[in-house]
């Protein structure tokens, strides 16, 4: 019987990526480069996820996850402020100069603060206002989100754990909408998030490490 409803949900599944339309397709595809160059350094994950932005608003906006699909008005513009910073800092575009750094707890107060109270606004008026389908999770997870990019930006390590938990939400989230090729997209972004950390921490040590390795 386990076997019979895994075989059926399964089939069903493949049905709904096989529908998938071209623009959801797309977005996924540029969703996987962009975090992948980020994860690598690249300042290229910056003009990639600006397309892949564009993409995912009209995708969500078909699917009513409003709060997601206004986030990636802000991810745009986000990532153009990340592009510019990384720019001014960079010797050569895949070698950036901008430090990687842990995020001062000011700004993590901050963020904390402000992530909360969109969180709780937008999901009222979500709720009140619109058809939207998870009013509260939809404006949380675009909340994290939101920290997330700005840490991004910045080149604060914390912005991976925070993509990191996020990300599963999503998995769910979208699967629930059957989004179900955007869903396993998401699978990916946890692996390259894990990935993203791990690489950042390490050149941060790396980092650390050359001041004492001078002073010697």
């Amino acid at each position: 019987m386990a076997a019979f409803l895994s075989s059926d949900l399964f089939t069903a599944v493949w049905a709904e990526v096989q529908s998938a339309s071209s623009l959801e397709v797309a977005a996924v595809l540029t969703g996987v480069a962009c975090v992948w160059l980020a994860a690598r350094n690249s300042i290229w994950n910056f003009p990639i996820g600006i397309i892949n932005g564009l993409l995912y608003l009209v995708v969500f906006k078909q699917a009513k996850l409003y709060s997601d699909a206004g986030l990636q008005l802000a991810f745009i513009s986000l990532l153009i402020y990340g592009w510019v910073k990384w720019l001014r800092g960079a010797a050569t575009p895949d070698a950036p100069q901008l430090p990687i750094t842990r995020t001062p707890r000011h700004v993590g107060w901050w963020l904390s603060g402000a992530g909360l109270l969109y969180a709780v606004v937008a999901g009222v008026l979500l709720s009140r206002h619109t058809d939207a389908a998870l009013p509260y999770l939809d404006s949380s997870t675009t909340a994290i989100s939101l920290a997330a990019q700005t840490l991004l930006s910045r080149r604060n390590l914390e912005n991976w754990l925070l993509w990191i938990g996020v990300d599963v939400v999503y998995i769910g989230m979208y699967w629930h909408r059957h989004l179900y090729l955007t869903s396993g997209l998401y699978v990916v972004f946890t692996g390259l998030a894990v990935y993203g950390y791990w690489q950042w921490r390490r050149e941060l040590r790396m980092q650390e490490a050359q001041p004492q390795q001078i002073a010697a």
